[in-house]
C-alpha cells in the first residue's frame, strides 16, 4: 500500500502580529509597505492575518495569473464583496451569482459600443468646457476635488441621462459622499453596524433611489428616449425575458456611477500630478494636443484615440498609483499555487500597487517613465497581467476604456486653456479611503491662457524632490 502523499503546506506568514486585529493597524495605515515587504521577503505568494482573517496574498504575472484564472466557485467576488451591497442594492452586482452578474455586465456592453463612446466624447468636452468656465483667470485648486466634481457631472450625464445632470444639486452631493462613506476597512468586515456614517450611507442609498425613480417614472410617462445607460437598463432584458424593475435600475446605476467616476477621477489627478512634477515629459504632450486637435473647441473619439503620448501618460499614473491597490477573492475551496495550500475561509488578495512595481517586469520601477510604454520597449506586454490597475483576463473592468476616455478628455481641455504648477512639494497616497487617490489639500496653481500653447511651449513648474 502506498503511502499517502504530502500535504501541501501552508504560505509563509508574515509575523510580529497582535492576538486577533494581526496586522490591521499597519494594514490601514500603509497597506502597500506592508504587502510590498511580504513580497520582498517570502516571495509572490505569502499570509498575514487581519481582523481575524487569514489572507493570502499573490504578486507577480504568474501568481496574479492564477488568481484572475481561478474559477468562480472556487474564487469568490460576490463573497468578498458583499459590502457594496447596503450601497448598490439588492439583485445587483455582487448581491447576485455568478451567472446573473455576467448576464447584467453583459447589458453594459451596448453603452460601450463605439457609437455611444463617440456620444460620450462630445458630452465629456462639452462638460469639461463648461466646469473650466467656472475658474477665475488664475487661483489655486484642490485638483482632486475639482476632479471628482467634474467626473460626477460627466458619469452622471453619460449614464443616466440629461434630466438627471440638470437635476445635480448641493444635495446629489451631499448624498454622494454619504455613500463613499460607507465605502472602508471597517465596512469590509461589518458592513451593518449601527454606526453614523454607515446610517448615512443607508439614508442616502434611499434618498438617490427616490430621485432616479422620478426620472425613470417620467421617461417612461413621457415615452422618452435617451442616448444613455438609464435607456440602455430600461430596454434589457434577461435570457429568461424579464426586464429590470426601477430598484435593479438605480442599483445598476449607482454602481456604474460609483466605477465610472472614482477611478477616473483618482487616475485624472495622478496624471496631471506626475506630469507636472516630471515636466520634461510634458512638452511631448502639449505638442501632440496642438498637432492633432488644434484649437478647436470639442473633441472626437478618433482624435482621442491619436493620443498615445497623453495615454502613455495616463498608463504610467495607473502603474504607479493605482486607484484600486488591492482585488480581493472569497477562497471557497482549497486552492493550490507554487507548492502551497490556501485553505477554504481563507480571502485571497492581489494588489496592482505592488505588482506594478515588480523590476523584472517594469525596469527601475520606482522612477516615473512614460515612455516605457511606448514604441519598441511596451514593458507592460510583456505579460497580459503586467498592468492590472482595471483587473485581469476575463475579469477586467470593462469601464477601462471610458475611464482613460474621460480622463484624456479632461487634461486635453485643461492642458490647452491652463498654465498649471504645482503648489505642495509633496503628493501622498490618501490610504484611508478604499479608492485610493492623493491626500488632500492636494493643490495646484493655475493661469487662463489667452491661446492655445505652441509645441514646445515652456510650462512653469517648481522643482519637486
Amino acid at each position: 500500500m502506498s503511502a499517502p502523499l504530502p500535504t501541501k503546506q501552508l504560505p509563509p506568514k508574515l509575523g510580529g502580529v497582535l492576538p486577533f486585529l494581526g496586522h490591521a493597524m499597519e494594514f490601514y495605515r500603509d497597506p502597500v509597505g506592508l504587502l510590498a515587504r511580504g513580497r520582498q521577503r517570502f516571495g509572490e505568494v505569502f499570509s498575514f492575518l487581519l481582523a481575524g482573517k487569514q489572507v493570502g496574498v499573490f504578486t507577480g504575472p504568474p501568481a496574479v495569473k492564477a488568481f484572475f484564472q481561478a474559477p468562480e466557485e472556487q474564487f469568490g467576488a460576490r463573497e468578498a464583496y458583499r459590502f457594496t451591497v447596503p450601497i448598490f442594492g439588492r439583485g445587483v452586482a455582487y448581491d447576485v451569482s455568478p451567472e446573473v452578474m455576467d448576464e447584467q455586465m453583459g447589458m453594459v456592453f451596448p453603452a460601450l459600443r463605439d457609437d455611444r463612446l463617440q456620444a460620450y466624447a462630445g458630452v465629456m468636452a462639452e462638460e469639461a468646457e463648461q466646469y473650466f468656465d467656472g475658474w477665475a483667470d488664475q487661483g489655486e485648486v484642490d485638483l482632486l476635488l475639482a476632479m471628482n466634481e467634474l467626473t460626477v457631472f460627466i458619469a452622471s450625464r453619460c449614464l443616466v441621462g440629461q434630466e438627471f445632470r440638470r437635476r445635480l444639486s448641493t444635495e446629489f452631493a451631499r448624498l454622494y459622499r454619504d455613500l463613499e462613506g460607507g465605502i472602508n476597512l471597517l465596512a469590509f468586515f461589518q458592513p451593518h453596524l449601527p454606526l453614523p456614517s454607515f446610517r448615512r450611507r443607508d439614508r442616502a442609498r434611499r434618498r438617490l433611489g427616490e430621485l432616479i425613480s422620478e426620472i425613470i417614472a417620467a421617461r417612461r410617462a413621457g415615452g422618452g428616449q435617451g442616448e444613455d445607460f438609464l435607456q440602455t437598463l430600461m430596454e434589457a432584458r434577461y435570457a429568461d425575458g424579464t426586464g429590470f424593475a426601477d430598484e435593479g435600475i438605480t442599483g445598476m446605476l449607482v454602481a456604474l456611477i460609483f466605477a465610472g467616476q472614482h477611478t477616473s477621477a483618482i487616475l485624472g489627478s495622478w496624471t496631471g500630478l506626475l506630469l507636472l512634477q516630471h515636466p520634461r515629459y510634458l512638452p511631448p504632450v502639449l505638442e501632440e494636443q496642438q498637432r492633432i486637435l488644434g484649437e478647436k473647441p470639442g473633441v472626437s473619439l478618433e482624435a482621442l484615440r491619436k493620443l498615445v503620448v497623453l495615454e502613455r501618460a495616463i498608463k504610467e499614473a495607473e502603474r504607479l498609483h493605482p486607484p484600486l491597490i488591492m482585488l480581493m477573492r472569497t477562497i471557497l475551496r482549497d486552492f493550490e499555487y507554487g507548492g502551497f495550500r490556501l485553505p477554504a475561509g481563507w480571502l485571497a488578495l492581489v494588489s496592482p500597487a505592488v505588482s506594478h512595481r515588480i523590476p523584472e517586469i517594469f525596469r527601475d520601477p520606482d522612477r516615473y517613465d512614460p515612455d516605457r510604454f511606448g514604441p519598441g520597449r511596451e514593458e507592460d506586454r510583456q505579460s497580459p497581467y503586467a498592468l492590472i490597475g482595471f483587473g485581469g483576463g476575463r475579469h477586467r473592468c470593462i469601464g477601462q476604456t471610458f475611464a482613460y476616455q474621460q480622463v484624456k478628455v479632461i487634461w486635453s481641455v485643461l492642458l490647452r486653456r491652463f498654465e498649471l504648477e504645482l503648489v505642495q512639494t509633496r503628493y501622498e497616497p490618501d490610504y484611508s479611503t478604499f479608492v485610493v487617490g492623493p491626500r488632500q489639500p492636494c493643490l495646484v496653481r493655475y493661469r487662463r491662457l489667452r491661446r492655445v500653447p505652441e509645441p514646445g511651449a515652456r510650462v512653469e513648474v517648481p522643482a519637486v524632490g
